[in-house]
């Protein structure tokens, strides 16, 4: 028998200080769950997200010194995979590109930090939805030819365009902006913005790519850290891809507006 709402006892002349009369209401619970009771949803959702395995997560923050309070509140309201290490690691008082470098290099060389899955790269103005890590680590699990894949954001001010940089399926190595998928799908790119990143470690590990692996370049215009790293990588076959379901704002705290 489906349960009686508790407006169907409230007779439509009566007034909210009616006293209702005595009812015996008879319910079925489903006590076995949601979860039980789709065992094949389940298992496939289980399946894609890798929950049973190792998802070690190091969380990289270049720091100043001091983050805003929008921002951080973002931060700390993050979602981890269950029962996974997560270790915290700021970079403080560092050029932004010295700064992933130089930490990336210390993780490296530490004994157990440097066997973990994943790297996260978060920055001081970027401010992701709370279950944006564990919808990258789904990506990462069920996409396993990427490197790396980050949440959709853009640069600041007016005339924003998407840091989705360079069109793969060009023959000649670009980083114009790409168009994101509206329907929140995952769109490979040349190279990412490093503000909402998750990086497999074990990239990091191979001697063909160069070192320091992040320079911002002030020679014959500006090349960012991330862009320079990229153009490296996209040789010895790295991908990376952005997605536009994880949607992150970037703060600009001067005009208080999220873009």
């Amino acid at each position: 028998m489906k349960p009686q709402s508790v407006s169907a006892f409230i007779g439509p002349s009566q007034g909210a200080r009616t006293a209702m009369k005595p009812q015996l209401l008879l319910q079925e619970m489903q006590t076995e769950g949601r979860n039980n009771g789709s065992p094949g949803k389940t298992l496939s959702r289980l399946k894609d997200s890798g929950a049973w395995k190792r998802q070690r997560i190091i969380r990289l923050k270049p720091a100043g010194a001091s983050i805003a309070t929008k921002v951080a509140d973002t931060h700390e309201s993050l979602a981890y995979p269950p029962n996974n290490g997560v270790a915290r690691v700021l970079a403080i008082g560092m050029e932004v590109g010295e700064a992933y470098s130089t930490a990336i290099e210390q993780i490296l060389m530490h004994p157990e930090l440097s066997q973990w899955e994943y790297v996260l790269t978060i920055e001081h103005d970027n401010m992701p939805p709370a279950d944006g890590v564990l919808r990258l680590v789904e990506r990462m699990e069920t996409h396993p030819k990427f490197a790396c894949i980050g949440g959709l954001y853009f640069t600041k001010g007016y005339g924003g365009v998407p840091q989705i940089w360079g069109d793969p399926k060009d023959p000649v190595l670009n980083f114009r902006p790409q168009l994101p998928d509206p329907a929140g799908g995952l769109v490979e790119c040349c190279g990412t913005g490093m503000g909402f990143n998750l990086w497999r470690l074990s990239m990091f590990k191979d001697k063909k790519l160069r070192r320091p692996w992040f320079v911002t370049q002030k020679k014959n215009g500006i090349s960012t850290q991330d862009l320079y790293f990229w153009a490296d990588a996209r040789k010895y076959g790295y991908r990376c891809a952005i997605d536009c379901s994880v949607k992150v704002g970037h703060y600009d705290l001067e005009n208080d507006i999220v873009w």
